[in-house]
C-alpha cells in the first residue's frame, strides 16, 4: 500500500445488493467512470465479493464491494449467498440494485427488510430503465415495497449517475468525528508524546499503521507529535521543556513507559486509543476483568483480522498466551484464528483476544464485539489485555471516565 493511501479500514464501504445479472458490476463503473469490475451477460459473473478502493466526490476515500447474486442457486451458490451476507457486517452504505426489465422480486423486498433490522443506510436503485417504456410506475411499485428512496439509472447508458452520487453522499451520516482517534482528547498547540519501539515485527521503512494514523490525527488537530522510542523517552521529557498533554505508547512497551512517565502525565496505548476507536472501550474492559475467572482447561481464542509474518516471540501466539497462564496460574488451551471472521464455534470458548483491528473498520469490530456479546463471551483486545495484565490498567483508562467507572465498581 502506498503510504499516500488512505487504509482501507478509514474508507466509507459501499456494498451492492441484487439478483445476478441486475447490473451491480455495471453501476460501479458507471458510478467511478471507470472499468473496474468485470462485465458479462452470463449470470453469476460474479462469484466472491470484490473490493475496489478509489476516491469519489463528494464522500471522498470509498471501498466498493461487489457482491454475488442473491439469487445464486445450488450448493455453491448458498456459500457464496453467506459471503455477502458476511459483506453487512461492514457495509456503510448499501445499494440495492433491482433490473428494472425484470420487476422487484421476493430477493430484494427480503434483502431491503434485513438491511433495515442491520440499520445500514440504504439505496434503492432502479437499473435498466433504458429497457421499458415508463419508468414512474415501476419506480414507486420499487419505493412501496422495498421502503426505501429508490433511484432511476441506466448503467449502460451512463443516465442517473449524478443524482445517484448526491444520493450517496446524503445517506452516508456526516459524522465530522467517525476517524478521530486521539483528536478530542486533545487541543491545538498540545504536545504528544508518541512511543513507538523498532522491533524485529515493525515494517522496514516505515510505522506501523496504528501509528501512522494517530500522528496523522494529531496533526489535523493543530496538534504537535514528537515520536521517540522507549529507551529515549526520559530524555526527551526532559528536553521537551513543557509537560505533554498525553504519552500514547505502544502496549508491548508500557511497564517501561509507565515508569519513565510522571504520574501527573496522562499515558495510554495505541492499542487502547483504537479499542474506543474501532469498538466499544467499555465491552472490552468487561473482557479484561474476565481473565480473572479463567479455569484449568478453559479455551481462549486468539483472533486476528490480518496475517503477518510470526516472529519468534510474536505478542499473539507467543507473548498474550505467556501472559495470561502467569496472571491467571491456570493451564489454559489458546486456539488461534485469522481473517474477517470468527469461527463458528465461539460460544466454546471462555475468553475471545483480538487484535487491535487497525485492518477492519468500524462497522466489522462491532459486528465482532456482539457476536461475542451474544455468544455470552468476554472480548478484549491486545492493549487493553496487557494493561491489565502489567497491572497498570487504571492509569491507562484513566482518561475514560465511562471505562473508569466500570473498572472500579467492578
Amino acid at each position: 500500500m502506498s503510504l499516500n493511501a488512505t487504509p482501507r479500514s478509514n474508507r466509507v464501504h459501499i456494498a451492492l445488493f441484487g439478483k445476478r445479472n441486475a447490473g451491480k458490476s455495471s453501476l460501479i463503473n458507471a458510478i467511478t467512470k471507470q472499468e473496474i469490475a468485470v462485465v458479462s451477460a452470463v449470470k453469476g459473473t460474479t462469484t466472491d465479493p470484490v473490493y475496489k478502493a478509489m476516491e469519489l466526490l463528494p464522500l471522498g476515500p470509498v471501498v466498493f464491494i461487489d457482491t454475488a447474486g442473491l439469487d445464486d442457486e445450488g450448493e455453491l451458490g448458498e456459500l457464496r449467498k453467506r459471503k455477502t451476507l458476511e459483506v453487512l457486517e461492514k457495509t456503510d452504505l448499501a445499494l440495492l440494485v433491482v433490473d428494472a426489465s425484470e420487476g422487484i422480486s421476493d430477493f430484494e423486498v427480503s434483502m431491503a427488510a434485513y438491511l433495515r433490522t442491520k440499520k445500514i443506510p440504504a439505496i434503492g436503485v432502479l437499473n435498466k430503465t433504458d429497457l421499458i417504456s415508463s419508468v414512474e410506475p415501476m419506480l414507486s411499485e420499487a419505493a412501496a415495497r422495498l421502503e426505501l428512496k429508490v433511484l432511476p439509472v441506466s448503467a449502460s447508458a451512463g443516465k442517473g449517475m449524478n443524482e445517484l452520487r448526491k444520493a450517496m453522499g446524503e445517506a452516508v451520516p456526516d459524522d465530522e468525528d467517525k476517524f478521530k482517534i486521539v483528536g478530542d482528547l486533545i487541543g491545538p498547540g498540545d504536545f504528544v508524546v508518541l512511543v513507538t519501539p523498532i522491533d524485529k515485527a515493525a515494517p522496514k521503512g516505515r510505522l506501523i499503521l496504528p501509528q501512522q494514523q494517530t500522528i496523522r490525527d494529531i496533526l489535523e488537530s493543530d496538534a504537535i507529535a514528537v515520536v521517540t522510542k522507549e529507551f529515549e523517552l526520559k530524555e526527551t521529557l526532559e528536553r521537551l521543556g513543557t509537560k505533554p498533554k498525553l504519552v500514547i505508547t505502544d502496549s508491548q512497551a508500557f511497564l517501561k513507559v509507565a515508569a519513565d512517565t510522571p504520574k501527573d502525565v496522562p499515558l495510554t496505548s495505541f492499542s487502547i486509543l483504537f479499542a474506543r476507536h474501532k469498538g466499544d472501550l467499555v465491552e472490552l474492559v468487561k473482557g479484561a476483568k474476565a481473565v480473572e475467572s479463567l479455569q484449568d482447561g478453559d479455551k481462549v481464542l486468539i483472533a486476528e483480522a490480518c496475517t503477518h509474518h510470526q516472529q519468534s516471540d510474536d505478542i499473539g501466539r507467543v507473548k498474550i498466551p505467556r501472559w495470561i497462564r502467569q496472571v491467571t496460574g491456570k493451564e489454559i488451551v489458546f486456539e488461534f484464528a485469522n481473517g474477517y471472521s470468527f469461527p463458528e464455534n465461539i460460544q466454546d470458548y471462555s475468553l475471545i483476544v483480538h487484535c487491535g483491528s487497525c485492518m477492519l473498520n468500524r462497522r466489522s469490530m462491532l459486528h465482532r464485539i456482539a457476536q461475542a456479546v451474544e455468544a455470552g463471551v468476554p472480548i478484549v483486545n491486545y492493549g487493553v489485555l496487557i494493561a491489565y495484565v502489567q497491572g497498570i490498567f487504571p492509569r491507562a483508562i484513566e482518561m475514560f471516565p465511562l471505562a473508569r467507572m466500570l473498572w472500579d465498581e467492578e
